[in-house]
């Protein structure tokens, strides 16, 4: 399967603005590429059901590995019509994947860079960040895997770019899917104290009409 590597930045607006400027005047416009995403966290995999919503199109992929664990994912993916897609997120919610699920709407826009795919985003657990890519072939060695990273990071270099480190990229999924975890965590509660204050208050309603004879 093919190899993407890819590194990644979160930054300030004022990066963002400069970063963006640099791009148009001295990269190639790709285009709009706004996603709706929804993406199963897995031990070691990255599942996702994408809707892309500039091209109408929706995709289900698999990287072969998470964020803060190396720049190389393998990647799977097919085409999948847009209307499917909450028939695939039923179906992996049924296979036992719904507690890993996560919902993001990102915001985006890429360029290609000196050989390198740049995604401008922006997404409201990320706030403004960039996804640096280089896209190699299935069976891609070592070296060609070590060029890329080379080539990633000197272009980012020359925008004046910081990239995350691994173990910056671990810390901030982690802490992310934790406070996911609280969150839903809060919503079942708060689901289950309405439904006990709603069973409440039809026992008592049951218990009024008993006392009145109204029946």
């Amino acid at each position: 399967m093919p190899v993407e590597i890819e590194m990644r930045a979160r930054f300030t607006q004022d990066v963002h603005d400069r970063l963006v400027a640099l791009l148009r005047q001295g990269g190639d416009d790709l285009g709009p590429d706004d996603k709706l995403i929804h993406f199963y966290v897995l031990p070691d995999q990255l599942l996702k059901v994408t809707e892309n919503i500039s091209a109408g199109t929706a995709k289900i992929s698999l990287k072969e590995s998470r964020i803060g664990r190396g720049a190389a994912f393998p990647e799977t993916e097919f085409a999948l019509a847009p209307d499917d897609i909450p028939t695939a997120v039923r179906l992996f919610d049924a296979l036992g994947y719904a507690e890993t699920r996560h919902e993001a709407y990102t915001r985006r826009h890429n360029y290609r860079y000196d050989g390198v795919e740049i995604a401008v985003k922006w997404s409201g657990a990320w706030g403004h960040h960039a996804e640096f890519e280089v896209l190699l072939p299935d069976g891609a060695s070592d070296a060609a895997r070590a060029e890329a990273v080379v080539r990633i990071t000197d272009v980012a270099g020359a925008l004046g770019v910081t990239l995350m480190t691994e173990d910056e990229l671990a810390a901030f999924t982690a802490a992310f899917e934790a406070g996911e975890r609280q969150r839903k965590e809060r919503e079942e509660r708060k689901g289950r104290e309405a439904g006990e204050e709603r069973r409440g208050s039809g026992e008592r309603e049951e218990s009024e009409r008993w006392a009145t004879g109204i029946r």
